[in-house]
């Protein structure tokens, strides 16, 4: 490969210096057809567009400087002209400074490239016979009419060469390169064309150009407005169709035209949507589960024995809570979480332990099947093997090839930019700079941490309780709800500012590591980003999941953090409460956000743009002039769409145990999410340069990490954060004999067993609360280490005392057993079902052995029947010079 990009690319590069051998765009005024995508000859297609700014009517640079700019830029045009692209440039209709150069791709270039890029192309009809699916008239209600937007034809392709074009499906030469095919080509060309040499080293590449301002803009073409359809009768109105039947929020409910947005976009695009599409399908199944779990737990809330003992005035009421922090708090009375206590046994029943193990089985089923649904797309989409023939190396990587090194499998010398020893060195020190960049944002969670430990004491002393109070503010309003809402709002904003800066720490480790092709580059930032972004999420939701509230001590002798602050204890409602909570304002703060910047911005800055636009002028504006003011999609692509589902996708799965919800909110974003890009990519975006793309890159073995992960997350929090375990422990042991008093399992009698005994005066003077005592008790029930209403400990007197109970133990070895218990079920199901599924359907594999064996038969069997025959001819007149010669004299 290097070799050819050496052949075909390398002998056209070099600066000319002398003025008047450069080559120059030919010059046209536009023609007053707005729709036109075609040179001013109405032959060439616009295969690409260049926008500068004239240097002589730029007033912000020196004049030198200028001059400078304007060299280069006419050294890159001349060298895109000597690689056999053709230019055209025409004046801006709005703006007298703008230049746009179009760029058109003659068929001789097309036929060169397409062979160096190995660009797969039809060979001949699909004539496997395909079987229609048993649901096809079911999703025939749900697909885009087929009379709108016509089918593709199928083909059987292999990589384009120039010496078998007799062999390819040519029914016109204009069509055979369709224009997303025609602008990737000529983005490569683009991409690694010089225009200047400094130091013996060349600079090269549009990318480069467009940092440095000498272009403002490089992008191909929208085919038509997205509003109308075009006036133009050579242009197909792809765009006008992409919006109406896929980007229109009125086609909510219809499946994607998937082959029509890869056709359109190129494949990268496509299989970001074919992905977020089968995705948001299978999360269907899981809301439908997810909303039965939460409706049964609303149905059987009444039934709750616990909730009822909290809530009842005779034993809840009677029940007076020690206080939660250093002298400031007061004593509390358990009713107080009445409604704190209703709300848990909705999200704290048998069926988010169904839910749990369901979301374990159901994360695998998507993953599997998602495999099928990618190989299918990778055959169909002609990227099976593109990795490892089609996809070229970075131009970044290129400009520093400057070590010479012998390739171990060719045994000849290659170029590289670093040695053995400098990847090394590269490799550590980008590693070392992740581990650092994650460190901050633990330390910004540990700040999080201690303001909540800080603020509880304020909101304490302001919002005071009283046993004796009866206002109504105070069930919802307490010290602990006030912390954590604005704890969780604290460390949204901080997660966001993060963000922008963590993007940007990552871009830099990426750019110096240097990865090879554009594949490896964004594999490796969206591994970093990934990192970055789940510690910056996940973090505080893990804190509260499995460390608040758990590490508390007793009254007696609480636990402090950094020899100052009381450990945090969880809410009245107790800790799943909150986590739904945290859950809730960072998911729905993430999505106004991500929906704002995404969406609002971008249609702000075109309003802005057209309005100011049409202010100066009522003239007929070009369709490269309309798409120049448009939003450029910026260097990462798709890169911020997948992060943000990802990151979803480990908040449904993750924490599913603590809001069965989250896969119908999920469902219901999404849904919207698919049609909000499209409707941005349609209207509010250039149109992207087409790129191919086999997969979703590193995002599956995230997706399978998160799977992992997922499993044992839930379980310990159904074991650690959730009250099930404890009440079962209770019902089957300690409420019957030798451990309880009743006469059959039950419930009853719960909340009296699980709260321990702690005696007032053993308060240590640093802790003792200045509130008075109320009546003639002498002790108070100790809040729970790991929930509110219990502590499991010996009660002042026994030779134990405030040592932790039999009971305890009980719960622990349960909750061991259940967590080991689930994880082994749930990780062999998963085995299981992934065995059974294979990652390629058969019939997938059937097309595959049915193309390569065509593609041996078209390209390399007809040439042996060439050579056959023309080395029959040639045996012929050898064997008939053989007989002439041997022949005797006398005949």
């Amino acid at each position: 490969l290097v070799l050819e990009l050496n052949q075909v690319i390398i002998p056209t590069y070099g600066t000319v210096p002398d003025q008047q051998n450069l080559h120059t765009p030919e010059w046209v005024d536009f023609d007053d057809k707005p729709d036109s995508l075609f040179f001013k000859d109405g032959q060439r297609r616009i295969d690409f567009v260049l926008v500068y700014e004239d240097e002589s009517k730029k007033m912000t640079h020196k004049r030198s400087d200028r001059k400078k700019q304007k060299r280069k830029r006419q050294v890159y045009e001349s060298n895109l002209i000597n690689n056999g692209l053709q230019l055209e440039a025409t004046r801006s209709v709005l703006d007298e400074k703008l230049i746009f150069v179009k760029v058109h791709a003659p068929w001789e270039v097309l036929c060169t490239y397409a062979e160096v890029m190995h660009i797969k192309l039809p060979l001949q009809h699909n004539d496997l016979k395909t079987r229609a699916s048993a649901f096809s008239w079911f999703s025939r209600l749900f697909r885009v009419d087929e009379n709108i937007i016509k089918p593709e034809q199928e083909f059987f392709t292999a990589p384009f060469q120039k010496e078998h074009l007799s062999n390819f499906y040519i029914h016109d030469k204009d069509t055979f390169f369709n224009p997303a095919t025609r602008s990737r080509i000529v983005h490569f060309i683009l991409s690694r064309v010089e225009y200047a040499t400094k130091n013996n080293v060349k600079k090269f590449g549009i990318n480069k150009l467009l940092d440095t301002g000498i272009y403002k803009a490089a992008f191909p073409l929208h085919d038509s407005s997205f509003r109308h359809l075009s006036t133009d009768p050579n242009c197909p109105s792809e765009r006008y169709l992409l919006y109406r039947e896929w980007a229109h929020p009125k086609n909510i409910f219809k499946l994607q035209p998937l082959d029509f947005i890869r056709k359109y976009y190129g494949e990268k695009i496509g299989i970001y949507f074919a992905w977020l599409g089968f995705y948001t399908n299978m999360l269907t199944v899981a809301a439908v589960v997810g909303v039965g779990c939460f409706l049964y737990g609303c149905l059987t809330k009444d039934n709750c024995t616990w909730s009822q003992e909290v809530c009842d005035p005779n034993i809840g009421g009677n029940i007076i809570m020690c206080p939660q922090c250093d002298k400031v708090c007061t004593y509390w009375n358990l009713t107080i979480t009445c409604e704190s206590s209703k709300k848990l046994c909705i999200f704290d029943s048998f069926g988010t332990l169904v839910f749990a193990v369901f979301m374990g089985i159901w994360v695998t089923l998507f993953l599997e099947f998602w495999k099928r649904r990618q190989a299918e797309l990778e055959y169909e989409w002609d990227t099976v093997e593109y990795l490892e023939q089609e996809e070229q190396v970075r131009p970044e990587y290129e400009a520093q090839c400057t070590h010479i090194v012998m390739n171990e499998i060719t045994q000849e010398e290659e170029h590289v930019p670093y040695t053995a020893c400098g990847k090394c060195i590269r490799m550590t020190f980008c590693t070392s700079a992740v581990f650092f960049w994650i460190l901050l944002i633990i330390a910004s969670v540990v700040g999080i941490i201690v303001y909540r430990l800080s603020v509880f004491l304020v909101f304490s002393a302001t919002l005071s309780q009283h046993i004796s109070g009866t206002e109504a503010i105070r069930k919802y309003l307490t010290p602990q709800t006030a912390t954590s809402v604005t704890a969780s709002l604290i460390s949204f904003v901080v997660i966001m500012i993060l963000n922008i800066i963590y993007e940007k720490v990552a871009i830099l480790i990426t750019d110096f590591e240097l990865p090879r092709t554009q594949t490896d580059y964004e594999n490796s930032l969206t591994t970093k980003m990934f990192l970055f972004q789940f510690v910056n999420y996940y973090s505080s939701c893990f804190y509260i999941a499995f460390f608040k509230g758990k590490f508390v001590g007793h009254p007696g002798n609480p636990v402090y953090w950094l020899g100052k602050y009381r450990n945090e204890e969880c809410d009245p409602g107790g800790c799943l409460l909150e986590l739904t909570t945290q859950l809730a304002i960072i998911v729905g703060g993430k999505a106004i956000w991500n929906n704002i910047q995404e969406v609002l911005l971008p249609l702000i800055k075109n309003l802005i743009g057209r309005y100011s636009a049409a202010a100066r002028s009522e003239k007929v504006v070009p369709r490269w002039e309309h798409d120049y003011h448009l939003q450029p999609i910026g260097k990462l692509g798709l890169f911020y769409e997948y992060l943000e589902m990802v990151i979803q996708f480990g908040f449904v799965t993750l924490f599913v145990a603590s809001f069965p919800l989250a896969p119908l909110l999920a469902l219901i974003n999404n849904m919207l999410e698919i049609r909000l890009d499209a409707w941005k990519l349609t209207t509010q975006f250039r149109r992207m340069v087409p790129q191919k793309a086999q997969d979703i890159g590193a995002w599956q073995p995230i997706l399978q990490g998160i799977a992992i992960l997922a499993v044992v997350t839930n379980a310990m929090i159904i074991a650690f954060t959730s009250d099930m375990i404890p009440r079962l422990v209770y019902y089957w042991s300690f409420s019957v004999p030798p451990y309880g008093s009743h006469s059959s399992h039950t419930m009853k009698g719960y909340i009296n067993s699980t709260l321990s005994v702690f005696n007032i005066s053993d308060f240590k003077n640093a802790s003792k609360p200045f509130s008075p005592w109320f009546g003639n008790q002498t002790t108070c029930r100790q809040v729970s280490n790991k929930h509110l209403y219990r502590d499991l400990r010996y009660p002042p007197g026994h030779q134990h005392q405030y040592e932790h109970n039999m009971y305890y133990w009980h719960v622990i070895a349960a909750k061991l057993a259940f967590i080991i218990v689930m994880e082994h079920v749930i990780y062999f199901v998963k085995f299981i079902i992934s065995y059974a599924i294979p990652d390629v359907s058969q019939k997938t594999k059937s097309k595959v052995k049915r193309e390569k064996y065509l593609t041996q038969k078209l390209l390399h069997e007809n040439d042996l029947k060439v050579v056959q025959k023309t080395m029959g001819k040639i045996a012929d007149k050898i064997i008939k010079g053989a007989d002439n010669t041997f022949r005797p004299k006398a005949e």
